[in-house]
């Protein structure tokens, strides 16, 4: 024997109607079975707004039109399915009902009041109506049909509780095995609804269904009970929340009570319990996929791949702390709390207290605090008006997030892990509480971060891959480099574990956005079809609404205008990656609010690509000063553009002609007087000089321009290169005065006793930047480690790939 339930939408029309249909004849060739029904879809959701709307005045009409027009439809259009199906007959029986319900709500209309016993009547007239149509389009196919009746059958606990009963399983199945059953009948029952002692129709609450099915497995000895839904079975966590979340194989049944306690909806705990109380095995199953094997709930979990099993949440809780300096060595302070709790029949979801005694804490539904502050009040008013208790602390606004699984027990830095996960996620945690199974721990946090909580805590327990989701500014040189890059390595990052994804694309004038990664192969063209605005406060928008876990920017602009939005960033979760110079040659004010949001943001703010492009200046002058060492002095060529203009000097290239060959080999900027100014070499120095600590202004650089001023201002660029020519002679006789002496002319940048300066320099040959042309930068420290030799760095300095790839190595910097 079988017990199946189907909800809602597996039959909210008639093809789903029929489709059952034929899983229950299915089914019943194999074993006997019986079958537990939901109300069609939405169907509940109109009773309860019937009533709502009965007691406020409002007109009913449109929801008893739609209920009308649900069933008449599915009538209707089963008929025409399925052959036999006698939808005349069982139109009668539908308007019966209807007029019994409109009576019922014309006399609540009447008394302004609607009584439970009558409320529990209205709600599970959905799920009766779900029997009738089975029964009869079973009967169309000639099959055998044995209705439980629930009011008679299962019976409820008590007398009161119409609307959340529970179920007394001995007397349900004493009173289930006297109804005659044939081994070939299909049994039917309606889910939802049950009956007490005295005759009358009460409700079974939340899943009320789920555990009408659980019910009936128990009474009648089934082998496994099936509950079949709209999704392939239980997930490590909900996947509208966590899309990469993932299907378990099976649950043990203390494994499920704890996951539908602390908020999983596929099951309610009380549908667990029956189950587990007479080890009966439940399968959560597909109805729109039902060769998929589901999730296996039973008594020994068989899916050893994950020690934890699940990740789920509870929205919308309060927290209340009752303490004082009476509570310590107070016996019986617990007792008394959670006696008033019961007593409020208050749901107490969590519990902490601190090690002092000091204080109790402990979480219920936020719709439950004014009855639990009213009883708590009421129980210790003496002890609040005498002063041995502080008035009771209540905290709003927050929601629960429990990790479940029995392999938790036995292994070492889960806690860890679920703490590191929330704090890179800048989640602040309120309380900690850990069951004493062992197989769960929970932790409280403010509501609007549950999102982005549960979808790291996710990604640090489930997932081996490590996530960038980057947005990059700018599609220019260096920016559609970057993209290339990261299109070529992506799959040998995947590899590597590591899943980079572009969610977007930003240039001047438009932004191309796809949370879940834009297709690299085709992305200039997404670029241009995008009718979304360049709007980086509408950027930021999106990164927080999709609660992203590790959002970086890549900026690859050279925009003060983006550069103003990095505190903005990095405040709302961003990491900020650059090669654009202007964040940090700013004024120092600005430099140090940059690095304390940094430091408050827990996020990093990296721009290795400022000094050097791809050579990794920045992170190896970080690396020294953090392991002691000092700077002495420094001397750098730190301008690719000049390093090949200086370098064809030697050859014997006039300054206009290297100047012009350096421009066509994209070496310099568009007007090369931003490189021939020195300012570009100026604002690198600047930004060594203030990550060794001293504090400088830009105007502090002392720049000797390879060009005189005059030469820099003149606005065409053609004119320029024609003046340009009047230089060459001069540069020309400097190189010679060089040459005789064994030396060579080099554009230079030097920090000396806290004094910067950069001009052109005659170097000899011993010199360190001797040798560095063609584009090169070299940079030598001379420190307290290294010296009387210096720590030279050399290579490539200019270049869209080279920038790119240094951006990219900071990408790879921003994870864990």
């Amino acid at each position: 024997m079988r017990v199946l339930k189907f909800g809602g939408t597996a039959l909210s029309n008639a093809n789903q109607f029929i489709h059952v249909a034929n899983i229950l004849e299915k089914n019943a060739q194999e074993e006997q079975i019986a079958a537990v029904l939901s109300a069609p879809a939405m169907i509940t959701n109109y009773l309860v707004s019937v009533i709502d709307c009965t007691l406020s005045g409002s007109s009913v009409c449109e929801h008893i039109h739609n209920i009308e027009t649900i069933f008449n439809t599915l009538l209707e259009d089963i008929a025409q399915i399925q052959p036999g199906f006698n939808h005349i007959t069982l139109r009668l029986i539908l308007e019966q009902e209807f007029i019994h319900l409109k009576n019922l709500l014309h006399g609540i209309s009447l008394l302004k009041f609607c009584p439970d016993n009558i409320n529990a009547n209205i709600i599970c007239l959905g799920e009766k109506l779900s029997i009738i149509l089975m029964e009869r389009l079973l009967n169309a196919r000639n099959l055998q049909i044995t209705v439980i009746n629930p009011v008679d059958n299962i019976i409820a606990q008590g007398r009161e509780e119409y609307l959340t009963s529970m179920v007394n399983i001995e007397e349900s199945a004493r009173r289930i095995k006297n109804i005659p059953i044939s081994h070939l009948d299909i049994i039917l029952m309606a889910g939802f609804t049950a009956g007490n002692e005295q005759g009358e129709l009460v409700a079974l609450g939340r899943n009320g269904s789920d555990y009408s099915a659980a019910i009936l497995a128990a009474c009648l000895g089934a082998s496994r009970c099936e509950i079949w839904t709209d999704v392939d079975g239980i997930y490590t966590c909900d996947p509208r929340q966590v899309p990469n979340a993932k299907l378990l194989n099976s649950l043990s049944y203390q494994e499920a009570m704890e996951l539908s306690y602390f908020g999983a909806k596929i099951l309610h705990p009380r549908t667990i319990v029956p189950i587990a109380q007479f080890h009966i095995p439940c399968l959560i199953k597909n109805v729109f996929k039902p060769d998929a094997p589901g999730t296996l709930i039973g008594s020994i979990n068989n899916d050893a791949t994950n020690i934890v099993k699940g990740i789920t949440y509870l929205n919308d809780m309060v927290m209340l702390n009752i303490s004082g300096p009476g509570m310590k060595g107070m016996i019986g302070m617990a007792a008394r709390v959670f006696s008033a709790m019961s007593q409020a029949i208050c749901s107490v979801v969590l519990i902490t207290q601190s090690s002092s005694e000091y204080s109790i804490s402990f979480c219920v539904p936020y719709q439950e605090l004014s009855k639990a502050c009213t009883a708590l009040n009421e129980e210790f008013n003496l002890e609040l008006k005498n002063g041995l208790l502080e008035p009771i602390d209540v905290i709003r606004d927050l929601a629960i997030i429990s990790v479940v699984g029995d392999g938790m027990r036995t292994q070492l830095g889960l806690s860890s892990k679920l703490f590191e996960s929330l704090a890179r996620a800048n989640i602040n945690i309120i309380a900690i509480a850990q069951g004493s199974s062992e197989r769960s721990i929970s932790v409280v946090v403010k509501n609007n971060v549950t999102a982005i909580g549960i979808r790291v805590a996710h990604q640090m327990l489930f997932s081996t891959d490590q996530l960038i989701e980057v947005f990059i500014i700018g599609s220019g040189g260096v920016g559609t480099a970057l993209i290339e890059q990261i299109r070529r390595q992506r799959h040998w990052l995947k590899n590597k574990h590591v899943d980079l994804r572009v969610c977007g694309i930003i240039n001047s004038r438009m932004m191309c956005i796809d949370i879940n990664g834009i297709d690299l192969n085709n992305w200039e063209s997404s670029l241009k079809k995008t009718h979304e605005p360049c709007n980086l406060k509408k950027l930021m928008e999106i990164i927080q609404e999709n609660h992203l876990l590790n959002p970086v920017i890549a900026d690859c602009t050279s925009s003060i205008d983006v550069v103003n939005y990095y505190v903005d960033f990095l405040s709302n979760g961003c990491h900020v990656i650059t090669p654009n110079k202007k964040a940090n040659t700013g004024s120092m004010e600005q430099y140090r609010r940059l690095r304390d949001i940094v430091i408050k943001s827990r996020r990093k703010f990296l721009y290795d690509t400022n000094v050097g492009a791809g050579l990794p200046v920045i992170e190896n002058l970080q690396n020294l000063l953090n392991a002691g060492d000092e700077l002495i002095s420094f001397s750098g060529i730190l301008s690719g553009s000049l390093s090949f203009i200086f370098g064809k000097l030697d050859e014997g290239l006039s300054l206009s002609a290297a100047t012009l060959l350096a421009q066509q080999k994209g070496y310099t900027e568009p007007d090369p007087r931003d490189d021939l100014s020195g300012i570009d070499v100026a604002r690198k120095l600047l930004i060594l000089a203030r990550e060794v600590g001293y504090e400088l202004e830009l105007n502090d650089i002392q720049v000797d321009p390879v060009i005189p001023h005059n030469f820099i201002n003149k606005n065409d660029t053609d004119s320029f290169f024609k003046k340009l020519s009047l230089l060459d002679d001069i540069i020309y006789d400097k190189a010679q005065r060089a040459y005789k002496l064994g030396h060579v002319l080099r554009y230079v940048g030097n920090i000396q006793e806290g004094q910067c300066r950069v001009k052109i320099e005659s170097i000899n040959n011993n010199h360190p930047l001797f040798k560095v042309k063609d584009g090169e930068n070299a940079l030598a420290f001379f420190t307290r480690y290294y010296q009387p030799l210096p720590l030279v760095l050399r290579g490539y300095g200019a270049g869209n790939d080279v920038t790119a790839a240094g951006v990219f190595a900071d990408l790879l910097r921003t994870l864990s």
